[in-house]
């Protein structure tokens, strides 16, 4: 595993202002997927309404589609961007991530039929599978080490503010007005990340040394000669050194080493189960789940509360990541989760066997799941996984880990709407036939995951 740099430099000196800005950039890829993930939810009812733009009321199964394409592709995009990130870097990346998010509000403009639909969220779908990949890596390695975990924990953060945004929007708003509002994101996105540095690592890599000084020189504010940038120079050469030294780095490579191969399986069991926590299902069907719950007043409303809890959590989360450590978050936040899915669980068993359950305490229980999730179930794993391995390494373990992650979202929208399918990677199989399961499913990830930390 990687040394810390901290052995060789401060870290501290210089202005982190650039930095910040830089990563905030990087990251509205981020608030663009939060819109994509939060565009379902409240256009499911539009969709299925008589005045459908679609022309006609799409049906359940249209609505599961168009919810589970975006992780169909994000499959794809796990492995595209992967090689894109190593070949041709981190900046490139990021712009085809935005073009492909234009793109995708572009042809939802041009057209609501249920197959441009599909499509458009294909390319929502592939943008979607570099972003946990390619702005990670890119935030991490712009970053100085006092600062990498709250830059770090911005990507939910991004996320969590375009889900409240467009819930927000789609309460509100015509269907075509949204389109219109969230299509200069990425394009804004576009433009200016062309004037964005490109990775030092990754100039390293390809050794554009003095290129990779000036990178640093201006995210720090320092001067090119100044001892900081020359430490932090040697430092990845060093790095570099050692990766050329090594065979060619393959997952057979990863697992024969002991240090890279108990770190692969151990963030692959911690994002595994971070992903089986129901995160995707609640967000894109958190009306349904609500009225379900016997919430009787506007369940669209309601839901907003969701992604302003999670955005909440973000800042809390990004204040006290330094403070008290990756572990100790991460573990408490499992075990909220564990009660709140438990008791979400439980009443609506017993409203489904015709008992009667206080309608606040299902509204309590999911607003504290999205809470702990948003805080410390979500972001953690991602922090770890780009600090755990060195540079090189990162895009093949991430590529694995991110796939295991889209194959299960996938299965997690259908899943609420037919009330059938939830799968626990080798834990908990099995058929579920009512939709107060899954949420026992997730109860039980949640304790197996804390066992495993």
């Amino acid at each position: 595993m990687a040394v810390s740099t901290e052995n060789i430099v401060s870290g501290k000196k210089g202005n982190s202002c650039m930095q910040l800005l830089v990563a905030v950039l990087a990251n509205t890829t981020l608030l663009t997927y939060g819109f994509q993930a939060g565009w379902v939810s409240p256009m499911t009812k539009v969709l299925q309404s008589e005045d459908s733009p679609a022309g006609y009321p799409l049906s359940d199964y249209e609505i599961s589609w168009i919810a589970s394409s975006l992780c169909i592709a994000a499959t794809v995009g796990v492995s595209l961007f992967a090689y894109i990130v190593d070949r041709y870097g981190r900046k490139v990346a990021i712009l085809i991530m935005a073009v492909l998010q234009a793109l995708c509000w572009i042809m939802k403009l041009s057209s609501a039929h249920i197959a441009v639909l599909i499509t458009a969220r294909l390319c929502a779908g592939l943008s979607a599978g570099g972003c946990y990949n390619v702005v990670p890596m890119y935030v991490r390695e712009i970053s100085q080490d006092d600062i990498r975990g709250v830059l770090g924990s911005f990507i939910i953060l991004f996320q969590n503010i375009g889900i409240l945004a467009m819930f927000a929007m789609g309460a509100y708003l015509n269907y075509y007005t949204v389109l219109w509002i969230v299509v200069w994101v990425p394009v804004l996105t576009i433009i200016l990340m062309l004037k964005a540095p490109e990775s030092p690592a990754f100039l390293v890599k390809r050794e554009r040394i003095e290129e990779a000084a000036s990178t640093i020189a201006f995210l720090r504010k320092l001067e090119v000669t100044d001892k900081v940038i020359q430490n932090e120079i040697d430092f990845m050469k060093n790095e570099e050194l050692t990766y050329n030294s090594l065979p060619k780095i393959s997952f057979i490579s990863i697992f024969k080493n002991k240090a890279w191969r108990r770190g692969f399986i151990l963030i692959l069991i911690l994002v595994t189960f971070q992903t089986n926590s129901g995160n995707f299902a609640t967000l894109t069907y958190s009306p349904a789940i609500m009225k379900s719950a016997g919430v009787t007043w506007n369940p669209e409303l309601q839901t907003l509360s969701f992604p302003a809890v999670m955005i909440l959590a973000s800042f809390i989360s990004m204040s006290c990541v330094e403070k008290f450590g990756r572990k100790p978050i991460i573990s408490v936040t499992f075990a909220v989760a564990i009660l709140a899915h438990a008791v979400l669980g439980t009443t609506m068993l017993l409203q489904s066997q015709g008992g009667a359950t206080p309608g606040w305490l299902a509204v309590l229980a999911i607003v504290l799941y999205v809470f702990v999730y948003a805080g410390g179930i979500s972001p953690m794993p991602y922090i770890i996984m780009a600090e755990m391995f060195n540079f090189q390494v990162d895009t093949r373990k991430s590529n694995g880990l991110s796939s295991d992650i889209r194959v299960v979202h996938v299965l997690s929208p259908a899943g609420f709407v037919y009330g059938r399918c939830e799968l626990s990677w080798g834990i908990l199989c099995g058929l579920l036939l009512r939709r107060y399961q899954p949420l026992w499913g997730f109860s039980q990830l949640n304790i197996l995951t804390r066992d495993k930390r």
